[in-house]
């Protein structure tokens, strides 16, 4: 028989499929048990934003039409929100879509790009499916400021002549490491115009506002910067699949060019602009958010467990052991959480921020997990 595999090209033949948080009707298969709680995929334990719901239950009799391949109207209210023009905009399912979307406009097996270890999975798959070479940068260590964090300096000096994205994520996904605005308005400075700086910004809005960094607001400063959003965690829509970038104009220009048509659905695009001016539900979220990660936080510190302190909607903790018996552990008693051996953190669980009755449920398991 053909080995397909041998078919793709050399960069696709050494990827490994990118692994997701295990679903609740898996588990019931496996194990048959009810009452499951998810604290894996770092979902809004709210829900939905009800604005959103509300926006999308007329469409129901239209789904035999196909969707603004332009997405005029959530654009416009994008546009808007953030204020700059629509022809900043570019529209991606999830903003993974978009992640992507830039790798294969900008890179090929000619150049290289620059992401820290330990951050979001998708960029090293972007980046090597097309065939370009990807420079890991060693993360900061637990004991320095940013436990686990991003290592602006040593990116900064791994730029060359091949360079041409940097991914950063902040916060940071799994980690929940963030950088400070100082510290990232300086990096953007030293780095060159050719190159594009990708600022992944999918987790902003739960951060505290005191310390939130808008890279947005940058924009007109830095031609080559590009601010990802999404959807999926703060607004509640990760169902949908509905994310999008910032750039300058021409950035937007040559990334649309590759666009698939459609790549949003109808009801997605509906939905995201309803959920946009739902500010109630966003601070609503950035409570029940800050009330679980606190309540989780104490219960590490009592057990003596170390952590990265979050800005996300979820906790990387470490176990200083094999963190697979403590998944499984977990896992027989109802609750899924994601290991992270895959980001080379083999002792660490990454666990999703759920309602104060689910953060409950699994303080009180830990101490029998960690036992």
């Amino acid at each position: 028989m053909t080995d397909f595999k041998a078919l793709a090209v050399p960069g696709v033949q050494k990827l490994n499929p990118y692994v997701p948080g295990k679903p609740i009707s898996e588990l019931e298969r496996e194990l048959g048990i009810e009452n499951i709680i998810k604290l894996a995929s770092n979902e809004n334990p709210l829900g939905p934003s009800p604005k959103a719901m509300a926006a999308i239950a007329p469409l129901m009799s239209e789904l035999a039409l196909y969707p603004d391949g332009n997405g005029f109207e959530l654009k416009k209210a994008l546009a808007e929100k953030h204020g700059v023009g629509m022809d900043q905009i570019t529209l991606g399912n999830g903003s993974n879509d978009v992640l992507v979307l830039l790798a294969e406009a900008f890179l090929s097996a000619a150049h290289n790009a620059i992401y820290s270890q330990y951050s979001f999975a998708v960029y090293p798959i972007a980046i090597q499916a097309i065939g370009a070479t990807h420079k890991m940068i060693p993360a900061l260590g637990w004991d320095s400021d940013s436990p686990l964090g991003c290592d602006l300096d040593a990116m900064a000096a791994a730029i060359d002549a091949q360079t041409r994205l940097i991914f950063i994520a902040n916060p940071n996904n799994p980690t929940g490491s963030f950088l400070t605005k100082q510290a990232l308005y300086n990096f953007i400075q030293q780095v060159p115009e050719d190159v594009i700086v990708v600022l992944d910004e999918a987790y902003l809005e739960y951060s505290p506002e005191s310390m939130r960094v808008d890279g947005s607001l940058w924009l007109s400063e830095f031609p080559n910067l590009v601010v990802t959003r999404t959807f999926s965690k703060a607004y509640g829509l990760a169902g949908l699949r509905v994310g999008y970038s910032l750039s300058h104009p021409d950035i937007a220009n040559v990334i649309n060019r590759i666009r698939q048509p459609f790549n949003v659905n109808s009801l997605a695009l509906k939905a995201a602009e309803a959920a946009i001016d739902d500010a109630d539900f966003i601070q609503k979220s950035m409570a029940v958010n800050a009330k679980g990660l606190e309540l989780l936080c104490d219960c590490c510190d009592e057990l003596k467990l170390r952590y990265v302190p979050s800005k996300g909607n979820f906790l990387l903790v470490d176990f200083a052991q094999d963190a697979m018996p403590i998944y499984e552990h977990l896992l027989h008693n109802g609750i899924i959480t994601r290991p992270v051996a895959n980001y080379g953190l083999p002792n660490s669980l990454r666990i999703t921020i759920g309602s104060e009755n689910q953060i409950q449920r699994l303080i009180n398991l830990l101490p029998t997990a960690v036992a």
